[in-house]
């Protein structure tokens, strides 16, 4: 003699409501056991020394030492002559009142 579907399923649900784990009758493929599991990006971070990737970094670093940044340099250099020639980046608005798209008539 065999048990009902459901008696089985409710016998089920009361299990995974007891031993707190997921009621999954057509057994799909949640992928809970993935997620449950412990994250593994904080321990292989650790395990390599931190990279120092900019000369800001360095100058943190060293603060005694004078180093300089010859990109950062010439790019200051191309903002001074694009400021001198008239071409810098436009003042940006405060108010709606001194934007243009408030004022626009329709």
């Amino acid at each position: 003699m065999s048990v009902a579907r459901d008696r089985i399923l409710a016998l089920m649900r009361t299990q995974c409501s007891i031993f707190n784990t997921t009621y999954n009758p057509q057994r799909l493929r949640l992928g809970s056991r993935i997620l449950h599991q412990r994250l593994k990006g904080p321990s292989v971070a650790e395990y390599y020394p931190p990279r120092i990737g900019a000369i800001s970094q360095l100058r943190k670093l060293y603060p005694k030492y004078d180093i300089l940044d010859e990109k950062e340099e010439d790019w200051v250099e191309h903002l001074n002559v694009a400021k001198s020639r008239g071409k810098e980046n436009p003042k940006k608005k405060k108010t709606a009142a001194e934007s243009k798209k408030f004022t626009r008539k329709r």
